[in-house]
């Protein structure tokens, strides 16, 4: 990955994690890896229903190339569905209330982020 990608895709998920945290959010991880299979960007506790929730952060500087949501794609999905059952497994539930979600960022130039928070966006199984 380019250095100026990472560096925003670190940014944005500051964003990310500070638009949570200011919705009550506990943030439990940040880059929760299982070898190289992938990542979850941000584990987080839900505070109105104690859900884990798996969020992956998307962004984009403009919409020139699509917007964040777009991003979203099924192979992602599927990614993050395998994800969520591995962060399950590797820490040992046998059960666990929990969902998906998507935080999109949108930066443009003028440091006054766009951001969109979309809950449940796929299921488990």
């Amino acid at each position: 990955m380019e250095e100026s990608t990472r560096t925003t895709g670190d940014e944005s998920e500051d964003i990310a994690v500070d638009y949570l945290q200011n919705n009550g959010y506990e943030i439990i991880e940040r880059n929760y890896r299982f070898g190289k299979i992938g990542e979850i960007d941000i584990v987080a506790k839900d505070p109105q229903d104690g859900c884990t929730v798996f969020v992956e952060v998307k962004s984009r500087k403009t919409t020139y190339y699509g917007t964040p949501e777009e991003a979203i794609t099924k192979n992602k999905q599927k990614q993050m569905r395998k994800m969520g059952k591995l962060y399950i497994y590797d820490k040992g539930y046998d059960e666990l209330l929990c969902r998906f979600d998507v935080v999109t960022v949108l930066t443009g130039d003028d440091n006054n982020p766009i951001i969109n928070h979309y809950k449940n966006v796929i299921h488990l199984y």
